[in-house]
């Protein structure tokens, strides 16, 4: 069965799904991640993914069900601490210059080094922007409302003015997706402090107003 691009990417940054959180079932998606990083989405296979992860087959059928269903849970898993790494970037109460230096920063830095996410934008941009028009763009609109929600968190905090913070998250949100379906670059994305002070000069006077 054919795994669409939107439900590993629709899961990477949705907040409604929980993936198993015990120890066989972690191995198990560690082995799922393995081989969807090196050999494609497409390529992975139930029985690889049991012998990679050293259970029986149907120890990962018990646990996931079907392929479509591991592939959410990695999915999921991997949204999730991609999640937490860009909300543990910056406080919502930070300088509004300060969060997007380190958002930007961190969002390049999970996109160039995460196994299976650093695949899909080098060798499977098409897979991206399938999963970006797709659904009526439901990918897109997800990724926008998580970063609409931490605007308005700043906003609390009493650090970001009153701007129109879905206007707002919808610029950066393209501007991000731009670095992944097109990663070649002259800009110095793999020099971390270069990255941020290209992020305070250009990218948050979005938001200063």
């Amino acid at each position: 069965m054919a795994v669409e691009p939107l439900t590993l990417l629709t899961h990477a940054v949705g907040p409604d799904a929980a993936p198993p959180d015990d120890a066989t079932s972690n191995r198990i998606l560690d082995a799922a991640l393995d081989l969807a990083a090196a050999s494609g989405v497409q390529h992975l296979t139930m029985d690889a993914v049991a012998r990679r992860a050293h259970v029986g087959r149907m120890t990962v059928y018990r646990r996931f069900g079907d392929k479509q269903a591991l592939v959410a849970a990695l999915g999921a898993r991997e949204g999730r601490r991609c999640l937490a790494e860009l909300d543990a970037a910056a406080e919502p109460d930070a300088p509004i210059a300060e969060q997007v230096a380190a958002g930007f920063a961190t969002s390049l830095r999970l996109a160039r080094e995460h196994p299976l996410l650093s695949r899909l934008a080098r060798l499977e941009p098409e897979t991206v922007l399938g999963a970006l028009t797709e659904d009526g763009g439901a990918l897109f609109a997800v990724a926008r409302a998580y970063l609409e929600r931490r605007l308005r968190e700043s906003q609390l905090a009493g650090v970001l003015g009153p701007i129109e913070v879905g206007e707002a998250a919808e610029l950066l949100v393209r501007l991000a997706v731009s670095f992944v379906l097109i990663p070649e670059s002259v800009l110095p994305l793999e020099d971390e402090d270069r990255v941020r002070e290209l992020a305070r000069q250009l990218l948050a006077p979005i938001l200063e107003g």
